[in-house]
């Protein structure tokens, strides 16, 4: 595991974060604005919407069984060269677009940049999981989802504005170079990030994953927070666009809505430790923030008014800026520093899992029903998860 000593070195501290946060937000630019222009390159294409979920969650297999070998190679080399190769790979993949028009760059931009996105995903994670514990720890994971927020709010309107005005190619442009920054504040990271460490290989062995996740109530609890709140942003960020294109609204307008879930997620991000404290402590800030998330992904289906849209948007943005920083805390912090990596791999791969299932079968469904019945039971899919939450926290509490 990356180390976490940092013998009386605020600045080094600072610098890290500064540099992690940079790049993770302008990697998270570049991954939201492909959100808006795959969707919508196949919808011109004539893709059904079916054909749409199968294009955006087949790329998600490859993350899926990897996350965990990779863990072990960002523990080794150290987040800084991960950084690098992942940002170079966000700057290749969406070159497939413009060198293979058609469905087969769709599908060869998506492989290459869940790739990319996982392995900075994990190199990030695992280097602000490394700065400090408690209060502190929440306050950085709280600045570090903030910039990953900025990075969701910008992508989706920035790619929306440019494809009506500019057209694809100037979009598939500007996202090879914000990817471009990602990779070169890889290179400002110093100290414990720039390092490995090695450890015993069988911590990172799917074995070790398996027993650790059967065992551990916080990590347990800490996927099950993920899983309901990113099927329901992948559902989202995938068949909003789809049900108003449908409904011929322009790009411009939906990357502003896409954008505007990001901006009440950032927004709420600062302020986590004042928000659970409000709330009345983690343990309901962690049951309640997927609930929010879980109305408000339910009732977007059932209008075209921009206004109560943007209303459901901010539900979610609120829901979700609570539950994503907080899930990693709890994680971080229900682990020893040699498995973090490993555990963080695992919550990885069953975000990877949703997010390959959930344009799938939301797909299915809204090929044989109305999109507000596919986004009515998404969003009981969710609560089914908010149950087992609710009720494994009465076993995390004790611990």
């Amino acid at each position: 595991m990356i180390k976490s000593d940092y013998p009386g070195s605020a600045r080094q501290l600072a610098i890290n974060l500064i540099a992690v946060c940079f790049s993770l937000a302008s990697t998270f630019v570049a991954q939201t604005m492909l959100l808006i222009s795959v969707p919508v390159s196949a919808f011109e294409l004539g893709a059904s919407p079916f054909l749409i979920g199968l294009i955006l969650s087949v790329p998600y297999l490859l993350p899926l069984v990897m996350a965990i070998p990779f863990s072990g190679i960002i523990t080794r080399a150290g987040g800084k060269i991960v950084i690098i190769t992942g940002g170079f790979g966000m700057v290749l993949g969406p070159a497939a677009i413009l060198m293979f028009p058609g469905f087969s760059g769709l599908i060869l931009v998506q492989v290459i940049v869940s790739i990319a996105h996982m392995a900075m995903i994990l190199a990030g994670q695992s280097i602000v999981s490394s700065l400090g514990k408690g209060k502190k720890l929440e306050k950085y994971f709280g600045w570090y989802t903030t910039c990953l927020s900025a990075g969701q709010l910008v992508g989706p309107v920035l790619a929306g504005w440019l494809i009506d005005t500019s057209g694809m190619t100037l979009s598939v442009l500007v996202i090879m170079a914000v990817s471009f920054f990602a990779m070169l504040s890889g290179f400002f990271l110093t100290g414990s990030a720039a390092i490995g460490c090695r450890v015993k290989r069988p911590l990172f062995e799917f074995q070790a994953q398996t027993d650790l996740l059967k065992e551990n109530v916080g990590v347990k609890v800490s996927i099950a927070l993920t899983v309901a709140v990113v099927f329901a942003l992948s559902a989202y960020g995938t068949f909003l666009p789809i049900y108003l294109k449908s409904l011929e609204v322009s790009a411009t307008m939906i990357g502003t809505l896409v954008s505007l879930r990001a901006l009440f997620s950032m927004l709420v991000r600062p302020f986590m430790p004042l928000v659970i404290r409000w709330v009345g402590g983690r343990s309901i800030a962690i049951i309640w923030s997927p609930v929010l998330v879980a109305f408000g992904f339910m009732l977007t289906g059932m209008t075209d008014n921009f206004l109560f849209l943007s209303l459901l948007a901010a539900l979610i943005g609120l829901g979700s800026g609570v539950s994503q920083p907080l899930s990693m805390v709890v994680l971080a912090e229900s682990v020893s520093e040699d498995q973090r990596s490993g555990a963080l791999a695992v919550r990885l791969m069953a975000n990877r899992g949703v997010q390959f299932l959930a344009p799938l079968s939301l797909g299915a469904l809204a090929e044989v029903m109305p999109f507000s019945l596919a986004f009515l039971f998404g969003g009981a899919f969710i609560f089914i998860f908010i149950g087992l939450i609710t009720y494994m926290m009465r076993f995390f509490k004790d611990e």
